[in-house]
């Protein structure tokens, strides 16, 4: 079926290379809509975008994207919206660069919904994983959509964990959609297909571009209510999203961490700049004022059986900083041979997780 009109004046708008959201802002106000404007021709665009954008708006749609958008729309599941369709995230309106048009595949109508955005660090510890994936799934049962970018690490926690609560999950990525991202994250992007939602602004067949990762952030944050930062080392991109979402008068939420661990540094350094520290999802709903009464949920886990029967002395000498297990037979003077087993047990349970370099960390 080939695209209407309409869709086809959006799809060639959002082509354009260097088009800005503030030059469709200004061709809207002049023309009214995308079809007048791209009939106006190259001298009368030249007036309101710069001569190289306004020569490649004069020029017809390639065909083969055209081609492309028309193969992919033939999925029930897909959906292109433009800036001005009812479907567009009301949201996204509100901040300085929108995108043109957005290809959608999944529950279009996750776009409108009260959404948070959950981000942090791909090489992510054990804690963090059982963070974002614990708050995420108590803030979408309290009726929030979680917004991530569907990397390792933090964002699969977040995307999982929203997908298990009642409000679901959208990946906003930095691809076209007909591209999986990192790969090994395929069956998370299938699952959010059928149950929440996948988000590109760049076109069909856009593969994997540095550049294009920091410009997707603003729409991860853009879809939001606020951004919450589980873990990030000080040169993480997950701050380029939380710098995205202060710009754009969203909240920043950032969950602290251990003074010995990089992980924690940017958001320790978030905090410090004006970030609400949170230790649970009642903390986050309560800035956004929204009910509280789910947000039990996401404190961690009760202790194991085994945990739960160890003397209150050994439960603080493993803390919750990362450890070694001499540092831990040092601090409880039981020997090496018992520490090992011990910590088998633990990590059986899930109490402790084995950490690279034959560390290890308490997670409950």
């Amino acid at each position: 079926m080939p695209l209407d009109e309409e869709l086809a004046a959006w799809l060639r708008l959002s082509l354009a290379p260097g088009l800005t959201g503030e030059m469709v802002r200004r061709l809207l106000a002049a023309y009214g809509d995308p079809q007048r404007a791209l009939n106006a021709g190259r001298a009368a665009l030249a007036r309101h975008v710069p001569e190289r954008i306004a020569t490649a708006l004069s020029k017809d749609t390639p065909a083969e994207a055209v081609e492309a958008a028309t193969r992919w729309l033939d999925d029930p599941a897909n959906r292109m919206v433009s800036l001005a369709a009812p479907e567009y995230p009301r949201q996204l309106l509100q901040i300085a660069d929108p995108p043109p048009l957005l290809y959608v595949k999944g529950r279009v109508e996750l776009l409108n919904q009260p959404a948070l955005a959950i981000v942090g660090s791909r090489n992510a510890t054990a804690q963090g994983i059982t963070n974002a994936e614990s708050f995420a799934t108590t803030l979408s049962d309290a009726g929030l959509a979680i917004v991530s970018g569907l990397a390792l690490g933090i964002d699969a926690a977040a995307h999982r964990g929203g997908l298990a609560g009642a409000a679901s999950s959208i990946a906003v990525v930095g691809t076209g959609l007909d591209t999986v991202y990192p790969a090994r994250n395929r069956p998370l992007a299938h699952e959010l297909a059928d149950r929440g939602a996948l988000v590109s602004e760049f076109q069909l067949a856009t593969p994997a571009r540095a550049e294009n990762f920091p410009r997707r952030n603003r729409v991860i944050s853009g879809l939001s209510l606020g951004c919450l930062v589980v873990e990030a080392a000080v040169g993480s991109g997950s701050l380029i999203t939380a710098r995205s979402a202060l710009d754009q008068g969203r909240e920043v939420f950032a969950i602290p961490g251990s003074i010995h661990s990089p992980l924690a540094k940017g958001c320790h350094a978030l905090i410090k700049q004006g970030a609400k520290l949170v230790e649970s999802a009642a903390d986050v709903l309560e800035e956004l004022r929204l009910p509280t009464r789910a947000a039990a949920g996401s404190r961690s886990p009760p202790a194991g059986e085994l945990a739960a029967r160890l003397p209150a002395e050994f439960l603080l000498a493993l803390g919750f900083d990362p450890f070694d297990p001499d540092m831990l037979a040092a601090r409880t003077g039981m020997s090496a041979a018992e520490i090992s087993a011990l910590l088998t047990e633990l990590e059986i349970e899930g109490t402790v997780a084995a950490l690279p370099g034959g560390r290890f960390q308490r997670i409950r």
